[in-house]
């Protein structure tokens, strides 16, 4: 028991990790491609704010322990499978460059081990359903309209004035607004961890109150700020470049309504996904300067990613718990967590060739949209 709990802390620590380094473009993909911070100082920057923002609020990490799956249905083996349903699926997207929602990941992967186990009543699905999908959905088309109406009051603003000026301006500008996002990324993100981490220790002393200790929060704000430290370049391009080439109002617009809407769903406790509300933020500040600039194909493969995540991470996470099962399964599943995880990280021929083929095959994705997500 204790060393199972121990291998669950571990695993959620990497994921974690993973999470910080897949969400960097998160808080600095806009900044970066504008030129309003250089590369090395906003990742430095986004991953001191992204480990004290870990330290504002506890509320997403009560939905992620308390809100998905029912308290008596948590055992050690559910979280250890969810966990590594999870880290496979973040591995895999960030290999490919492709933006998805850890926090998805995370409640799949969760979800899915939690139903192997003990079937759909293991799944508390109004809470699912109001806390998670209802709000996951609505923050992306939040996102897009109001940096779609920001981006409009500010060409609204600055018509007629020196061009050049007023980039630099919105540069400087970007340098703030970047802030804000990173530090919401914290309040949001690393909570999740939290969460987890909270939901073993729950598993591990049944009758237990759903509490938070300092070292749980501590740990979980260092190793998403290690994370962010680390940087997911590969997703940063997507974000920065590939959505549409970004001017420093449209990164100030952006990064405004981001961090606007993560700091609102934190304080309620609903684990949205910061990168499909950047994602979304991004376009919505596109459509507003010129909506055929936009990457329209690329959209649709983050859209289509998107869709797919939950259900993904779930069979991942479902498939391990049918593994924890069989004799010695608890140590069967971290050993291939650590073995796939060094594949997908380290193994070079599989960086754009063998990933992209694989998601061409899961997802309808033309030739010209394949060919853009090899980064």
């Amino acid at each position: 028991m204790e060393e199972l709990l121990i291998i669950i802390v571990v695993l959620a620590l990497f994921f974690d990790f993973t999470n910080g380094f897949h969400d960097t473009a998160n808080a600095i993909a806009t900044s970066v491609s504008t030129k309003a911070l250089p590369p090395k100082v906003a990742v430095i920057w986004a991953a001191i704010l992204n480990f004290l923002g870990a330290f504002v609020s506890l509320k997403v990490a009560a939905t992620v322990a308390k809100g998905v799956v029912a308290t008596q249905f948590v055992t050690l083996e559910v979280v250890l499978a969810g966990i590594v349903g999870a880290i496979i699926w973040n591995l895999f997207t960030w290999r490919i460059g492709m933006p998805t929602s850890s926090s998805h990941a995370l409640i799949g992967g969760v979800a899915g081990a939690a139903i192997a186990g003990f079937g759909m009543e293991a799944i508390k699905w109004q809470g699912l359903q109001q806390k998670v999908i209802i709000p996951s959905l609505v923050a992306p088309f939040l996102g897009l309209l109001i940096a779609l109406l920001i981006m409009l009051f500010i060409s609204r603003l600055t018509r007629g004035k020196n061009e050049e000026k007023t980039e630099s301006i919105f540069r400087r500008l970007q340098v703030a607004s970047a802030s804000f996002v990173a530090f919401t990324h914290g309040t949001n993100d690393a909570q999740k961890t939290m969460g987890i981490i909270a939901l073993a220790l729950i598993a591990a002393n049944p009758g237990r109150e759903f509490d938070v200790p300092i070292w749980v929060i501590f740990s979980s704000a260092l190793f998403m700020a290690l994370g962010t430290y680390v940087g997911g370049w590969r997703i940063i391009k997507t974000l920065g470049e590939r959505i549409v080439d970004l001017k420093p109002k449209q990164g100030f617009a952006a990064e405004t309504a981001t961090a606007s809407i993560l700091w609102t769903t934190a304080h309620f406790g609903f684990p949205v996904s910061t990168t499909h509300t950047i994602s979304s933020s991004i376009v919505g500040s596109g459509i507003a300067r010129k909506p055929s600039k936009i990457n329209w194909k690329i959209v649709r493969s983050i859209l289509i990613a998107w869709l797919f995540t939950l259900p993904c991470a779930a069979l991942v996470g479902a498939s391990m718990k049918y593994i924890t099962d069989l004799p010695a399964g608890d140590f069967v599943v971290f050993a291939l967590a650590v073995a796939l995880s060094a594949s997908i990280i380290f193994t070079r021929h599989w960086k754009r060739e063998s990933f992209v083929q694989v998601l061409a095959r899961l997802l309808p994705i033309d030739r010209s949209s394949r060919r853009s997500l090899k980064v």
